[in-house]
């Protein structure tokens, strides 16, 4: 009888796991040792934003790649650690949103901000587009959609690429950042392509 592998034994998933939601959380723990420590530079509100916004974004990447990442080594463990980073990349959008509405935007004068800076529209798209992935992401609601969870959770694709556009339409002169990350985006989503076609990357469409 043939022994499992190391890397599908139980223990090893769960270290794998344990793993992984430790890395997810070392972007918190860095912002708040600059929060302890005073490391913020001058405009702390900015910062905490910037750097909240900016993790939700690489977890998703990170997200999105658990599936290549499976396909390539065989090994199940990606999947099995995929659903978690998505909500860890919700919960850093979530923190995002909130650290903007109080520390730049305000808790008034919405419309104003939105059509002086339309960067934001791309960003709140992306959130609220992520708002259900998020509910839907329980194995309760898994079984309850049945065939409808898998379409609705091709928003993923949309999601990534309305953030990409989020944050490659504030930059100013430092781009490279962000378009090594639409690079990153643009062969995920072939990959995608490739293996599933056109309807694989459509929102609601079955295939």
């Amino acid at each position: 009888m043939n022994r499992p592998r190391i890397v599908d034994r139980p223990a090893f998933v769960l270290a794998f796991r344990l793993l992984a939601a430790f890395i997810a959380c070392v972007p918190l723990l860095i912002l708040a040792i600059n929060i302890a420590t005073q490391s913020l530079g001058p405009d702390p509100g900015q910062e905490v934003t910037e750097s909240l916004g900016l993790a939700a974004f690489q977890l998703l990447i990170v997200t999105l790649a658990m599936t290549p990442l499976k396909h390539w080594s065989g090994w199940t463990g990606w999947i099995r650690v995929r659903r978690m980073l998505g909500l860890f990349a919700f919960f850093y959008a979530v923190l995002h949103v909130l650290a903007f509405l109080q520390f730049i935007l305000g808790w008034s004068d919405l419309w104003a901000t939105f059509t002086k800076r339309p960067y934001i529209v791309a960003g709140a798209l992306s959130f609220l587009m992520l708002v259900p992935l998020a509910v839907t992401s329980t194995r309760g609601m898994v079984k309850r959609l049945g065939k409808n969870w898998k379409p609705l959770h091709k928003l993923i694709y949309l999601i990534a690429i309305a953030a990409w556009v989020h944050f490659i339409w504030q930059a100013r002169s430092d781009v490279g950042e962000m378009v090594a990350y639409g690079l990153v985006i643009v062969g995920l989503l072939a990959l995608r392509w490739k293996w599933n076609g056109v309807r694989g990357l459509i929102p609601f469409a079955r295939g």
